[in-house]
């Protein structure tokens, strides 16, 4: 795919250097040209005027402007005659026309003009919603670290009269995440996150919410090391021997040699439940595996904000009410150490929700101070042991192996189990066997058990080569392998075209910091990305065929087709999401946002959001210099480009060779600094 370079540049909010001086095409317009917006009719009328093109005729002398001409007055009465000659033409030919025929040309010029208005409203709602197109000014200071869907801004300026953490439930309302719009500023002494590998285990201290109360409380300096400017995770000491003994501990219970051997026993994803703050999912990381940290929402000290400030897979979820908006059978193990979830309570429904989640022979590790001797020896936590273990083994789990305060369950692989158990759970009936719920109620019923995809992890491809799933695996979800084959490549295509427009700005609009060598990417600048709208998840496989370690958070539209459950087989992580509301993450969390097609996917659900709407949630969750990709057919990215323009992101429009009727937007978010 060969790209024809638009320079368009950023419209509000000035930058210290060009987007781009690695492409055709100059630096940004908006600096580089003096006064000059793409959006500035007045300025290319002067300036035609001032190259020649258009300018007023003038006469030679005053007089001669002045003089009545004869001729010309006759000249513009004889235009006068013919004009009326004209017009009664017309009516002649109207009224001689006839009723059928009136009928036929009226009934065709008003479907055009129906049509018309029909294609400028669709484009026009959105991409500016109701409300006129306006220049968006900064959030006020209590937004840095706002998240809509569980955040009241008002709600978080006490949070220190309250001794106990508070719970917050999702609940979104589909309207603009800030009231009237506004852009989020990073906090006051934001810096760009250090570069991997390094940045995932030094993060800069105020690039985070971390209050006095939490450092004093010590429930976060037991878990990092707190220094003047930055926060240190080189050892995580909530796991006594540190995380790397602790995997390897984790290992020997299900019976490998030691961690880097989950792959062989079919262990690739991992849904890491209250994560600390991504010590085991970075480990893991490094041993091919993929961690995926949830966590409750927290307004300070967040685990997921900070695990995600390292550049590891977080997002906001909880065991409470629903259930978690991912597949069944998706993760090869659930990891909770002293993750605070009571398993006991509401008849064990949260240890029916891991199983859900549970591939068939899949592992659930389980570390808590209540599973030694010596907390057994209390009455209450014997009860709610014994509790929990036979709700388990109701669950068709086998305990493999106890260590201390971990224990080690095994998922069966076998659906005849629950045929021969007395008691426990039923197995759901088809109509509450829903394969991908959406924030649904938690079912009480095991679920999955119908699904073709219910195979157990020791007989599944191990990774890498999972990621290109067979013609049998394609078959569940509807997709011919020569299809997925193509897909494929055209993304391998794609992720070349890409990378190489994106590598000569990342090196050259980030100068290095003291000491460091330009590593090769994708140690650089781009820890991850977020796919909007995934389909199979080709965009992250091209990237990781290119030899790219960035991870990437797979987003499937609840407006498109979903294919979640394809990706998770193959060994990815996602979500399914409604963008219409706001993503479960916190500002400035992603280092890019890829978007192709999605605008005209929304463009389909008339009425439900404009376009503002989706581009203030992309700038939420974006941070600052990062990069968004967005290709969609021509007049949407035209659409998009004024929106773009309100939120000050620096941008260039790329035309595909031999396809006129799609274009390729990349932009840049700029480091907007908090007035002092």
């Amino acid at each position: 795919m060969d790209f024809v370079v638009f320079p368009l540049g950023q419209a509000g909010g000035a930058m210290s250097r060009p987007l781009h001086r690695g492409l055709s095409g100059g630096g940004r317009v908006g600096g580089g040209i003096s006064g000059y917006n793409v959006f500035d009719q007045k300025y290319q009328v002067k300036e035609s005027l001032e190259n020649g093109f258009g300018h007023e005729a003038t006469s030679p002398g005053r007089g001669a402007r002045s003089r009545p001409s004869l001729t010309f007055l006759l000249l513009k009465l004889g235009l006068v005659f013919v004009t009326i000659l004209a017009l009664l033409g017309s009516l002649y030919w109207a009224v001689s026309i006839s009723n059928s025929s009136r009928h036929n040309v009226s009934h065709g010029y008003r479907r055009l003009q129906e049509q018309l208005v029909a294609d400028l409203s669709d484009i026009g709602e959105l991409s500016l919603g109701k409300a006129r197109l306006k220049e968006l000014e900064f959030c006020s200071p209590e937004y840095e670290n706002y998240v809509p869907c569980y955040y009241n801004v008002s709600e978080g300026l006490d949070l220190g009269d309250h001794e106990a953490p508070i719970e917050y439930e999702r609940q979104c309302v589909r309207e603009s995440a800030i009231d009237g719009g506004c852009l989020i500023l990073p906090p006051r002494n934001y810096r760009i996150p250090l570069r991997w590998p390094s940045g995932r285990d030094i993060i800069w201290k105020e690039n985070v919410k971390i209050t006095g109360q939490d450092l004093s409380s010590g429930s976060l300096t037991k878990r990092m090391m707190v220094e003047e400017e930055h926060i240190s995770f080189h050892s995580d000491s909530l796991m006594v021997d540190g995380v790397e003994d602790y995997s390897h501990q984790i290992a020997e219970m299900i019976g490998l040699r030691n961690e880097s051997n989950f792959n062989e026993a079919g262990v690739r994803t991992v849904l890491d439940i209250g994560c600390g703050f991504g010590s085991f999912g970075a480990h893991l990381f490094s041993k091919q595996l993929l961690t995926l940290c949830i966590a409750n929402y927290e307004a300070t000290g967040s685990q997921v904000q900070l695990t995600l400030e390292r550049g590891i897979p977080a997002m906001i979820g909880s065991f409470a009410s629903k259930q978690l908006p991912y597949p069944y059978l998706s993760f090869d193990m659930l990891h909770c150490a002293r993750c605070g979830i009571e398993w006991e309570k509401n008849d064990g429904i949260f240890l029916v929700e891991v199983d859900r989640l549970l591939r068939p022979g899949g592992y659930f590790v389980w570390t808590s101070p209540m599973n030694t001797h010596r907390s057994l020896r209390d009455k209450e936590n014997q009860r709610k042991w014994t509790s929990i273990r036979d709700f388990a083994e109701h669950l068709c789990w086998d305990m493999l192996s106890q260590q201390d305060e971990t224990i080690v369950w095994k998922k069966t692989g076998k659906k005849k189990c629950y045929s021969s158990r007395k008691s426990g759970p039923a197995v759901c009936g088809r109509s509450h066997d829903i394969e991908s719920p959406y924030y649904q109620p938690l079912n009480p019923c095991i679920a999955g058990t119908r699904s073709q995809r219910w195979v157990p992890i020791e007989y599944r491809t191990p990774w890498p080569s999972r990621a290109k799933l067979n013609s049998t695996e394609l078959d569940i979800q509807g997709v011919h392998l020569e299809y997925f084959a193509e897909d494929a490549a055209n993304w391998n295509s794609v992720v070349q075209n890409h990378w190489s427009l994106l590598s000569p700005l990342i090196f050259s609009d980030h100068p290095k910091r003291p000491g460091a060598e330009d590593p090769a990417p994708p140690f650089n600048m781009l820890r991850n990305v977020l796919d909007m709208n995934a389909r199979y998840g080709g965009f992250n496989a091209a990237l990781l065929d290119a030899g790219k370690s960035v991870w990437v958070m797979n987003v499937v539209p609840r407006s498109g087709p979903n294919y979640l459950p394809l990706i998770f087989d193959r060994g990815f992580i996602g979500v399914q999401h409604d963008w219409c509301e706001a993503f479960p993450t916190y500002p400035r969390t992603y280092d890019m946002v890829h978007a192709d097609g999605l605008l005209s996917l929304e463009k389909n659900q008339k009425h439900r959001c404009s376009m503002l709407d989706i581009f203030l949630e992309i700038d939420r969750i974006l941070r600052p210099e990062g990069w968004v990709i967005l290709h969609d057919t021509a007049p949407l990215i035209q659409a998009a480009r004024p929106v773009i323009t309100q939120l000050k992101w620096d941008m260039r429009m790329m035309e595909l060779n031999g396809n006129s009727d799609e274009k390729l937007l990349i932009c840049q978010k700029p480091f907007f600094m908090k007035q002092q």
